[in-house]
């Protein structure tokens, strides 16, 4: 190969990693301003900090309130080659299903989520998730169920569930806020995820971005009487 021809190669290949380089160095920028961890509002002036008792008796069943009250997403830490870490957190109100509900004790819950609909603050991620990592377009569902009763309390509190995500079915542990707020049920709270437990292979671009193999499942549900 001539000696021109070859530089110019080289060049050509220099300004391509240097271009990549930048877009991912906007990426981190961008998905550097991830939103807070979920929680529930604290106590207006002279509410006190507890939940307040449930009036009445009997089991009842309450459901999501739709109208962006509700959302569920996630929360990763993405590396990023010369850039350090950051959060990367995308979310979705496009969430449904019901709790059954007795006093202050959630006994019963199955939620289902559009995964499709997930968006964070950059279009490319959310664009890779469809056919990379949890692979929305292959598997556009995830459901949660819950597999023990848990108090509504402001201190978190453990809830045991099953979640399927990308196609696997594995137990899980959240840890929960939550609160009674006028006619509504108010609930917070995240669960770790091990990507290996739901066959998931965290996305790895080109070596100047990688995404850890652990992640969080967030939440926040507001549930009104069926």
């Amino acid at each position: 190969m001539p000696r021109r021809l070859r530089r110019l190669l080289i060049a050509l290949v220099a300004l391509a990693v240097l271009g990549l380089g930048a877009g991912f160095a906007v990426f981190a920028i961008r998905g550097s301003d991830a939103p807070p961890p979920p929680k529930l509002a604290e106590p207006e002036p002279g509410e006190s900090s507890a939940t307040p008792a449930a009036s009445g008796g009997g089991s009842a069943t309450w459901e999501v309130a739709g109208g962006g009250e509700s959302f569920v997403g996630y929360r990763v830490r993405e590396e990023f080659v010369s850039f350090g870490v950051v959060d990367a957190v995308g979310r979705t109100g496009e969430v449904t299903g019901t709790a059954e509900v007795n006093g202050d004790t959630v006994r019963a819950a199955r939620l289902e989520t559009d995964m499709t609909t997930l968006r964070s603050d950059e279009a490319r991620r959310d664009n890779a998730l469809r056919g990379r990592g949890i692979e929305t377009d292959r598997y556009p569902t995830a459901t949660f169920e819950l597999t023990g009763p848990f108090e509504l309390s402001r201190e978190p509190v453990r809830a045991r569930g099953r979640l399927t995500l990308h196609g696997e079915t594995r137990p899980i542990v959240a840890r929960v806020s939550g609160r009674r707020s006028g006619d509504a049920i108010e609930l917070a709270g995240s669960a770790p995820i091990d990507f290996a437990d739901f066959g998931i292979e965290p996305p790895s671009v080109a070596g100047f971005v990688t995404v850890r193999d652990t992640g969080a499942l967030e939440f926040e549900l507001r549930l009104q009487p069926r």
